[in-house]
């Protein structure tokens, strides 16, 4: 076999494993670390309270974050510019940065927990943090306002003391759900 034929098989394998093991090699290489809470918002607006309602959930921690994910990204479009975080603005404005979709997604999450019962054991909160890749905190290397940090979720059992975190606007690019969290 020749050296490119060589090459080319083993960057196709490469890349397939890539796309299957996505998730998995995201958590290895990319941690997040809180540096504090945003405001969490409430769904009071009834076109989003409607909206929410219309995704069908199980009462199960992991169907509600899967479905808060897909109502997140059905709806909100990634944005440089300054659009509003509040969720019952987001409703309408249909376009946010990194701080609009961890709103959107917290508050969407914090309704369907209450909606099936989940909310006295269960709650989203937005998290503003920094990105770690292999250890190092990649925001130190960002040169704008806009890239000083980066907002995520985390799902915490009031109970178990239990963290699920998640990226929703990771989530829309390249459809990975959970990530590192180190608190």
């Amino acid at each position: 076999m020749n050296i490119k034929k060589k090459w080319f098989i083993s960057l196709l394998a490469l890349a397939v494993i890539c796309i299957f093991f996505k998730g998995p090699l995201f958590r290895a290489c990319v941690t997040y670390k809180s540096i504090g809470l945003r405001p969490n918002y409430t769904a009071k607006d009834k076109k989003l309270v409607d909206y929410i309602d219309s995704f069908s959930v199980d009462a199960d921690i992991h169907n509600v974050i899967k479905q808060g994910l897909v109502a997140t990204s059905e709806l909100l479009h990634f944005t440089v510019s300054n659009n509003p975080s509040d969720p019952n603005k987001l409703i309408n404005a249909k376009a946010a940065h990194c701080v609009g979709y961890a709103a959107f997604f917290a508050a969407a999450c914090n309704r369907m927990l209450k909606k099936n019962g989940l909310s006295k054991t269960w709650t989203a909160k937005p998290q503003v943090g920094y990105l770690y890749v292999f250890g190092v905190n990649i925001n130190n290397y960002m040169k704008t306002p806009f890239t000083k940090d980066h907002d995520f979720v985390t799902i915490e059992n009031k109970v178990t003391g239990e963290i699920l975190a998640v990226d929703p606007s990771i989530h829309d690019y390249l459809f990975i759900d959970f990530i590192n969290y180190q608190y």
